[in-house]
């Protein structure tokens, strides 16, 4: 089913799509995003077999815009903590696949942010999920192509970091030292491949 219309940007978008879907999983594939390989959602669904796991995610691969070939940055997310959400980690939200109801117990995107919703709803989720309950797949989901909202200029790189911060007070996590080491821990995938 395709649904267009106007609404208010990405996250306004994200929701709708979110309130149509009718199966168990829900997984979110953005228009320059593509999945690593033909059996990403395979692995997906059988980690989902286990009817504990109720969110799986993986690694990110980075591309350049003009040349998908080209890896500008690997983000290998590794295996969820919750202790390590108060310094800043989170899996990469393209990667992440959610069990549907979820949504329907701790809400959707809230669309107060413009860009950080997503930052914003994985803590809601992950405080409230145990280690048991999220499936690392240590292996690349998606390849990204730079060029997104969230670093599209030093203006929204700084809109998003007071976002980032107004999400870490806002569901209890932490604050200014976690929003450091967020952004101080993406540096080695710069250069880790």
């Amino acid at each position: 089913m395709l649904v267009s219309g106007p609404d208010g940007g990405t996250y306004f978008g994200l929701n709708k799509g979110i309130a149509q879907a009718t199966g168990e999983v829900v997984g979110l594939l953005h228009a320059d995003d593509v999945y690593a390989d033909t059996q990403v959602l395979a692995r997906v669904a059988a980690a989902f077999a286990d009817p504990a796991v109720q969110a799986v995610y993986g690694d990110l691969q980075y591309v350049a815009r003009d040349d998908p070939q080209r890896l500008i940055r690997h983000w290998q997310a590794g295996a969820f903590q919750p202790a390590r959400l108060r310094w800043g980690w989170m899996p990469p939200h393209p990667t992440l696949f959610l069990r549907r109801a979820l949504y329907q117990r701790f809400g959707l995107f809230d669309t107060r942010y413009r860009i950080a919703a997503d930052y914003d709803l994985m803590l809601r989720l992950l405080t409230q999920l145990s280690a048991e309950e999220v499936r690392y797949l240590p292996r690349v989901l998606v390849r990204m192509r730079l060029g997104g909202v969230s670093n599209r200029s030093v203006r929204t790189v700084l809109r998003k970091s007071w976002e980032d911060d107004r999400a870490l007070r806002t569901n209890a996590v932490g604050g200014l030292g976690a929003l450091a080491w967020k952004n101080l821990s993406k540096l080695p995938q710069f250069v880790r491949r």
